[in-house]
């Protein structure tokens, strides 16, 4: 199984989704972990967004 990120565009970038045939929505999308992402991810066209925490840390005294 392929893993997955969620990418959002950086602030005033237009970036292409190749898979899906349009452009990455403002909001994100999950989408393949590929090289073509990682790359996106390099040259600061994409960054990428937080998962929310499932769990709560239980701090330790």
């Amino acid at each position: 199984m392929t893993q997955r990120i969620t990418v959002v565009p950086a602030p005033g970038r237009a970036v292409p989704d190749p898979q899906a045939g349009d452009l990455l929505p403002v909001e994100g999308r999950e989408v393949p972990d590929t090289v073509w992402w990682r790359r996106r991810l390099a040259d600061g066209d994409v960054t990428t967004k937080a998962a929310k925490a499932t769990k709560k840390e239980v701090s330790q005294p």
